[in-house]
């Protein structure tokens, strides 16, 4: 089984940014116990600031796995295009979140993607990974 992680924007960050939030642990450390954890599963890793790099990923590899964990970051509030590279592949795409956005600024309560996703798992640090890792592979 072949899953491929997609981060988006400032995600490059986490262990640095904002650890009140995020945590304190780089998501390559995490990425490392995951892969661990699930020797089974082709753990692959891709992060981007730039909108238009992830769809291009999501169109690259949207028809090759056996499905996709995607954080896009502040794009899931805004990117619609986003929302149609994941409506123009068949791998199943889970948006995750690490913070609860719900609890969180108003405009954060609102996803742009989450109606093109299978689902959404956000609030559980970076466990909302392993998640939806699980979801997928159905372990």
């Amino acid at each position: 089984m072949k899953i491929q992680i997609i981060n988006g924007p400032n995600i490059n960050l986490l262990g640095k940014r904002e650890p009140s939030i995020y945590g304190k642990v780089a998501f390559e450390d995490y990425l490392a116990e995951l892969r661990l954890r699930y020797v089974g599963v082709d753990i692959c890793y891709y992060q981007s600031n730039a909108e238009g790099d992830l769809i291009d990923k999501i169109q690259e590899i949207g028809f090759a796995v056996d499905g996709i964990i995607l954080n896009a970051g502040a794009y899931t509030h805004t990117s619609i295009a986003l929302q149609d590279a994941i409506r123009s592949v068949v791998a199943p795409v889970i948006e995750v979140h690490i913070s609860n956005v719900h609890s969180r600024e108003s405009f954060r309560h609102i996803s742009m993607i989450a109606c093109a996703c299978k689902g959404v798992i956000c609030g559980f640090g970076l466990n909302s990974y392993r998640l939806a890792l699980e979801a997928l592979t159905g372990k």
